[in-house]
């Protein structure tokens, strides 16, 4: 979407801002989250902070704290996201799925060689696991989480000496001491209860996907 194309719809997307980002309590945060919106419509094809930002002509810095370190609850927004993505799909299914995203460093949260769908091979990659209400005309996820696979946690180290160097990873990435390493499957379970506390019925009839891992 170019910025004619995006000016021309500003008026929807803003109310569409309005309403996912209604329980943050601060407007500039509020004000940010829009700013983000466009940023991802914007055509581009890195959608990282400082590349968003040079083309929206903004402070990349204010961008990253939105997404990164700014204090505000995510799960009332995806609750939000998760119903209008509901209302409008109106789906046949849920698809429980695992996507993988190929890194070239070591860096990345959760990164590690272990099989990468998109690639079809194992390779060097991150997993983020999702359930998406489906059609067979359209797609969209309602939840998601990213898998930390076993060296990624040091609770599962066999030397003291792996466990220090394995905290010292995860510190670096920014990765909670509360998130540890989970199978796919109950990644999946986690997602399922939490969309039963949404409300979000799922329909009846619904195709199975397995999992690998």
């Amino acid at each position: 979407m170019n910025t004619a194309e995006l000016a021309a719809v500003r008026p929807r997307l803003e109310e569409f801002a309005v309403e996912m980002f209604a329980p943050l309590s601060r407007s500039d945060q509020r004000d940010k989250g829009l700013t983000y919106l466009r940023g991802l419509l914007l055509d581009g094809r890195r959608k990282s902070m400082q590349p968003m930002a040079e083309r929206l002509g903004v402070d990349h810095q204010g961008l990253q704290q939105f997404v990164s370190s700014s204090t505000w609850a995510v799960e009332p927004v995806r609750a939000r996201l998760a119903r209008r993505a509901i209302e409008v799909v109106a789906p046949d299914a849920w698809v429980v799925d695992d996507t993988g995203f190929p890194k070239d460093g070591a860096a990345s949260p959760g990164v590690a060689r272990q099989y990468c769908g998109t690639l079809g091979k194992v390779a060097n990659c991150q997993i983020g696991v999702s359930i998406s209400a489906v059609t067979d005309a359209a797609s969209c996820p309602l939840d998601w989480r990213l898998f930390l696979p076993e060296r990624w946690d040091d609770d599962s180290a066999a030397t003291p000496e792996q466990a220090a160097a394995i905290r010292a990873r995860r510190a670096r990435a920014g990765v909670p001491d509360s998130v540890r390493h989970r199978e796919k499957w109950r990644l999946a379970l986690d997602m399922l209860d939490e969309l039963a506390g949404w409300q979000l019925a799922p329909p009846g009839g619904g195709r199975r996907r397995r999992l690998r891992g």
